[in-house]
Formats: C-alpha cells, sequence, structure tokens
C-alpha cells in the first residue's frame, strides 16, 4: 500500500526569506545565487586570513572611542562626545566636523553581494526609460528589417535599389503593415515567430521579460519629507522650563528638583520647543493653556506647515494625494486630524484618510507601512502623504508622582511630512526607495503597562513609565533585529549567527545530559558560549534611533556595536529638538541627508529606522539612498 503525501511535511524552510529578491532588479536569475555563494565562500577565506590582524586593530580603535558622554551642564561649555552643544537652529555643520571618529577613520568589511544588490535599486528607478530605450530600439530592428527585405526584393527584380524617397518611405510603411497583420494570422495558426529575424526576436524577448519584472515588483518611493522647526517663541532653555513648571503652582519643590535632575542628563539642548499654550505659563500669574482650542491651534501649526513643505519639495499639489495617514497618539479629536489636513489643502473627496492614536513613538513607521500595503493594493500611479507628531498642549501632567513627571522633562513639540509614491516614473526623482518595514508587537501584561496612560491617586491624567521599560525594549528590539536581520545581513554574517545559535544549542543539551547522569554540571570543559551578536555595520549605512533619551542611544550604540557617527544623528537630533515622538527619525534623517559631514550618505547607502512605542512596540525600516 502506497504512502500518503502530506503536503504539511514540506512547507518552504524559514531561510528561503533571507532575502526580498523580489526587490532587485534581476536578483530572480539563478547565476545570481551562484555569485552569492561564491561570495560568501570570498568572505569565509578572508575573515580565516585577516582575523588576527582585524582584532587587533578593532580593539585599537574601540579603546580610542571609549569616551563617555558628560551630562549637560551649561549651555556653551558641555559637548557630547566632542560633539559641540548648539541651538536648535540646526547650525551643527561645525560640530560634526570636530567629531573623532567618522567613515573615513573606520574599516568594516562591506556585503559585494549587498554592494551589487544596492546598486541594482538605484539602476531600477531607469528602468521605465530603458523599457522605452528597448522599444524604440524593437521599432528601429523591425523597420531595418522590412528595410532589407525590400531592397532585396528589388535587387533580385534587377530594378533601381531603394532611395530615401517619400515612394521608398510608403513602401516600408505598407510592407510593416502588411508584416504585422501576416503576425496576426500567424500567431493563429501558431507559428507567428518565423516572420522575424532572430534580433527582433531577442529584443522582443527581452522586453517581455523587462516588462513582467516591473509589473511583479511594486515599489515604494520617498519623494520628499520635511520636518517643522519651532519659530522662537516657542522655544525655552532648562530653566525656563523648570520655571515653567514652578509657576503651574501643582508641582512640589522635590519634584521640580527630580526634573531639574532629569534634564541634566536628558542630553536636550537649551532651545527646545513647548508649544505657546504652556509657554505662556514663563508670564507671571499664567497658567497653562490645556484647552482643546489650543491644542488645535499647536496641531494645525505643525501639520499644515509640514504637509505644506513635504508636497512642494515632491512636486505635487494637495489634489495629487490619494492616500492620507497622520499618527498623534494623545490628541484625537473631533473631526479627525485627517479631516482637518483634507479641509485646509482642499484634497479631492475620494481621497483616503487614516487617523492613527495611542501608537506611541513608534507609529511613523507604522504609518508608513500602512501607506506601503494601500499604495501596493490600489495599483496604478498613487501617492500618500504621511504626517507624523505628537500635541503636547493637553498633555502637561500636573501630579508629583515620578513615574509621571518624566514626560514632562523629556517631550517636545515636533512633527514630519512625507510623501510617498508607487509609480515606476517617479523613482528617477525620488529621494529614497523602502526596501523593508518589521514590525514588533508585545503581548504581555508587562509590555503592555510599560507606558500606560491613566490618573495618578489624586486625578491628574499623565502618561507613567514603568521601570521595566528599558528590558521590555531590549526584548522587543532583540525580535525585531531577529527578524529584520535576514533581510540585510549579508550571507557570512547571516552564517555566524547560525553557527552561534547551533553551538549553544549543543552546549545546553550536553549540560542537560551530563547534569542528569552525574548530578553535576561539569563546567571546567563545557563552555557557556554567548549569544552572537550579528554586526549590522556590514549592512546598513547609517542608523536613525528613536531618540527616546541618552540612555536609550547609549544603551543601543554599546549592544550593537556602532561607532560615534553612527549615533551622532540620533543625538544630535535630541540636542537640538527633544524627544518629538514618532517624529525624531525623520530629524535625525534630516540631519543625514543635508548636515552631517562626519559619515555622508551616497547613492546607494541604506538607512536603518528603529523606533519604540507603547503596547509595547517595535518597528524598523530600511531605505536606500536613490
Amino acid at each position: 500500500m502506497r504512502a500518503s503525501f502530506d503536503l504539511k511535511r514540506y512547507q518552504p524552510r524559514s531561510y528561503s526569506r533571507m532575502i526580498n529578491w523580489g526587490h532587485v532588479l534581476g536578483t530572480h536569475a539563478p547565476h545570481f545565487l551562484v555569485l552569492g555563494l561564491v561570495i560568501l565562500v570570498a568572505e569565509l577565506n578572508e575573515d580565516r586570513k585577516g582575523f588576527t590582524k582585524r582584532f587587533i586593530l578593532q580593539h585599537h580603535h574601540n579603546r580610542f572611542l571609549n569616551i563617555s558622554m558628560p551630562p549637560q551642564m551649561s549651555h556653551d561649555t558641555t559637548e557630547i562626545n566632542t560633539m559641540r552643544r548648539v541651538d536648535s537652529d540646526m547650525s551643527i555643520a561645525s560640530s560634526a566636523a570636530e567629531a573623532q571618529s567618522n567613515a573615513k577613520d573606520y574599516r568594516v568589511r562591506k556585503s559585494s553581494l549587498i554592494g551589487m544588490i544596492n546598486w541594482g535599486h538605484v539602476l531600477g528607478t531607469h528602468a521605465p526609460h530603458f523599457l522605452v530605450l528597448g522599444l524604440v530600439i524593437l521599432v528601429a530592428e523591425l523597420v531595418h528589417q522590412v528595410v532589407v527585405d525590400l531592397d532585396s526584393k528589388v535587387e533580385h527584380e534587377g530594378t533601381t535599389r531603394l532611395s530615401l524617397s517619400l515612394e521608398t518611405i510608403s513602401a516600408v510603411f505598407l510592407a510593416i503593415n502588411e508584416l504585422l497583420v501576416g503576425l496576426f494570422y500567424a500567431v493563429y495558426d501558431s507559428h507567428g515567430w518565423v516572420l522575424f529575424s532572430p534580433v527582433v526576436k531577442g529584443t522582443a524577448l527581452a522586453l517581455i521579460v523587462a516588462l513582467w519584472y516591473i509589473r511583479q515588483e511594486s515599489p515604494i518611493y520617498l519623494m520628499s519629507f520635511a520636518t517643522f522647526k519651532a519659530p522662537d517663541s516657542w522655544k525655552v532653555s532648562h530653566a525656563q522650563l523648570i520655571q515653567m513648571m514652578r509657576n503651574q503652582g501643582t508641582f512640589s519643590e522635590e519634584s521640580l528638583q527630580f526634573m531639574a535632575r532629569i534634564l541634566e542628563r536628558s542630553g536636550t539642548g537649551q532651545a527646545t520647543a513647548w508649544p505657546p499654550g504652556i509657554v505662556q505659563s514663563l508670564q507671571p500669574g499664567v497658567k497653562a493653556d490645556r484647552s482643546i482650542s489650543a491644542s488645535r491651534q499647536e496641531a494645525e501649526t505643525v501639520l499644515f506647515d509640514v504637509a505644506e513643505q513635504a508636497m512642494e519639495k515632491a512636486g505635487v499639489k494637495p489634489k495629487d494625494i490619494d492616500v492620507l495617514v497622520i499618527n498623534c497618539s494623545l490628541f484625537s479629536p473631533t473631526p479627525s486630524l485627517c479631516a482637518m489636513v483634507a479641509s485646509r489643502f482642499k484634497m479631492r473627496s475620494d481621497v483616503a484618510t487614516f487617523n492613527l492614536s495611542g501608537m506611541g513613538c513608534s507609529a511613523s513607521l507604522i504609518s508608513i507601512d500602512l501607506a506601503k500595503q494601500l499604495l501596493q493594493a490600489r495599483g496604478g500611479a498613487c501617492k500618500a502623504l504621511v504626517l507624523s507628531t505628537e500635541i503636547i498642549t493637553p498633555n502637561l501632567y500636573h501630579g508629583n508622582d515620578r513615574g509621571f513627571l518624566i514626560q514632562n522633562t523629556l517631550f517636545r513639540c515636533g512633527g514630519a511630512g512625507m510623501v510617498l509614491s508607487n509609480s515606476w516614473m517617479d523613482g528617477r526623482r525620488a529621494w529614497y526607495k523602502l526596501l523593508h518595514t518589521v514590525r514588533v508587537q508585545g503581548t504581555g501584561n508587562e509590555s503592555y503597562e510599560c507606558v500606560y496612560e491613566l490618573e495618578d491617586k489624586n486625578g491628574e491624567r499623565g502618561v507613567r513609565l514603568s521601570k521595566d521599560i528599558v528590558k521590555v525594549a531590549g526584548k522587543c528590539m532583540e525580535k525585531n533585529m531577529t527578524m529584520l536581520g535576514p533581510l540585510v545581513l549579508p550571507y557570512g554574517e547571516q552564517a555566524r549567527v547560525v553557527i552561534s545559535v547551533v553551538a549553544r544549542f549543543i552546549c545546553k543539551k550536553l549540560g542537560k545530559m551530563f547534569k542528569a547522569k552525574d548530578g553535576k554540571m561539569p563546567a571546567s570543559w563545557i563552555p557557556k558560549l554567548r549569544p552572537y551578536v550579528p554586526d549590522f555595520k556590514r549592512g546598513i549605512d547609517h542608523f536613525c534611533i528613536h531618540a527616546g533619551g541618552r540612555a536609550v542611544i547609549d544603551g543601543i550604540e554599546k549592544n550593537m556595536k556602532l561607532e560615534l557617527f553612527h549615533t551622532e544623528p540620533s543625538r544630535m537630533a535630541l540636542l537640538n529638538y527633544g524627544n518629538t515622538s514618532s517624529s525624531s527619525i525623520w530629524y535625525e534623517l534630516e540631519y543625514i541627508h543635508e548636515h552631517q559631514k562626519s559619515n555622508p550618505i551616497k547613492k546607494g547607502d541604506r538607512v536603518m529606522q528603529v523606533a519604540f512605542g507603547s503596547g509595547f512596540k517595535c518597528t524598523s525600516g530600511v531605505w536606500l539612498k536613490l
């Protein structure tokens, strides 16, 4: 009796999703896989030969970069890792030039295969133009075939050879018409290819393959982005911030001192933005205005500004927008913020609008992912406008519970606007191409309650930050990087991760086996292996780490073994703008895009954005510079 065939046993393995070859021009071809295997062997051989030399150089370099960042003591004298403190007007060119570590001094073995993939993306933006060129060549080859056939016929009949005249042109067009009509009947009779020369058939086949590839991939391009720059009347120093809190008349002296200590270690600068409804409390006897009207005013100022800037930079009009996505966690009025923006810019009545709230600081990449899915599902040439902000006016905490007070010292006004397109024709003038988005959602009570909005014991509403937030964020980011790693890391780095996992599994099993047999662990000869942390610098050129605070940046820099210039954008965004919630990663990308000199961005570079949010969530996105 024959055994039944169980399809469940033959599902594709997880490693088959290592790299999304669908994003790369021509990477579906088998010879690219062979090339990847050859490069892997070469990389492993190079590692074996140069391990000792690289270890010594890296050890010396790490000692050179082991500089701690002192707390901010004054506006003029304090530095962050030798980067001078500056105001929030983004006057940072000289600061970046003074950094001790830059990309020119840094040596890391980048993957040759990933470099080829990056340039494949860049060249892929010109695919429509190549397709048009191919059609022109096909028509030229077709005309050439007809002219050669006519010339041969005329020569055979013994008459005068063809010359450039009106009669010759008419004869060529008639011959092409007869050829196409003949093609129709020949295809109907299943022998149409016989009518064409090998050159014409080869060109036509190449165009069909190119058209199939263009139809298969659904690229998402970042046409432009813009960030909100607050007017000077919104900016306050640390001392003014503490004075605003004091003037509320609700904080104890102990709470004021606690907020002052948090400010000194926060990494924020002396000119960060607060909304007018709260800044007005600098005047004696004036309390903060937390009304709906003041909150709407802040939202209109920020959202209208970034939306107008983004559309102007992208060269699109409000009527061109097909999808509008806005995220704001703690302010969700009726009508929605989407209705506010659509009404202000007189967008089309069929624009698809989505208002996301309660998603925390990770909401911007969630909005980008939502816009990506909507654009890919719609098809055709569509554009999306994504706006990210957090409204501070109604969310100032007025109690004395320390778990709530941190929000008063870290968050600031800010916003960002992004224009996305799914049109191949927009690829040539786009700034970046979206390669990957990964989202991880924690589901336990510990994750759910680590960032929690509620009232304190006195009924004052605020957002409580749990003491377990660092541990929860670490676990969430670890899962996110585990999912993102196979998409961006070279094969050599992935092989090291697999070897590390297998080795730790074997050691663990051996330990349990000997412990069960002898009653004790033979620790003298069974090694305790640490998990291998992959080097994301081999696949990523720039990092935009959510500016949630100095401790967040320091922790990620240490765990991912990043260099000073990798975290420079995050530190400068925190310094100049504070924690602007979901929009902070766009201030960082703006710094990389326009200002950073220690690691200037180049065409073909990859940028990774990482953000954390309530719930608890960790989101990441990878962009390619075009």
